[in-house]
């Protein structure tokens, strides 16, 4: 099996987890930009938890879902943002004003939009959950 996007492919697992009503997922191959999404996505109260379990190779995120996920995915391609376009994507990705997260990758870390904006960065755009 060949991944060509795992982070796109980490958040279809926990969308359709949400959707069939589990409790947990298991996410493999974990990485850094996951398990920081995932932290991000934690932060706004989207996960219960999350755990990096060791397992030879990659190691996997055994995910608690907390049942607040209506939709998320990857963007692709990772657009640039400055401060100024934050609201044009908030209109793109979220379907109401203050109602989800984009997720940016910015020089300070993987940041909500929320996060970013206050901190005065701007950066590429991840993820977005709502």
């Amino acid at each position: 099996m060949v991944l060509f996007d795992p982070l796109a492919d980490a958040l279809s697992v926990i969308k359709n987890a949400e959707k069939v009503g589990k409790t947990s997922c298991v996410i493999r191959p974990a990485s850094k930009v996951i398990g920081n999404v995932l932290s991000v996505m934690k932060e706004g109260g989207y996960l219960e938890s999350f755990e990096f379990i060791e397992d030879g190779k990659a190691g996997v995120f055994e995910v608690k879902l907390a049942g607040a996920i209506n939709d998320c995915g990857a963007v692709k391609p990772r657009y640039s943002l400055t401060l100024e376009d934050f609201e044009k994507w908030e209109k793109r990705y979220l379907p109401a004003k203050n109602f989800g997260v984009l997720v940016l990758t910015t020089s300070k870390g993987v940041l909500s939009h929320h996060d970013a904006r206050e901190q005065n960065v701007g950066g590429k755009l991840l993820a977005y959950v709502y």
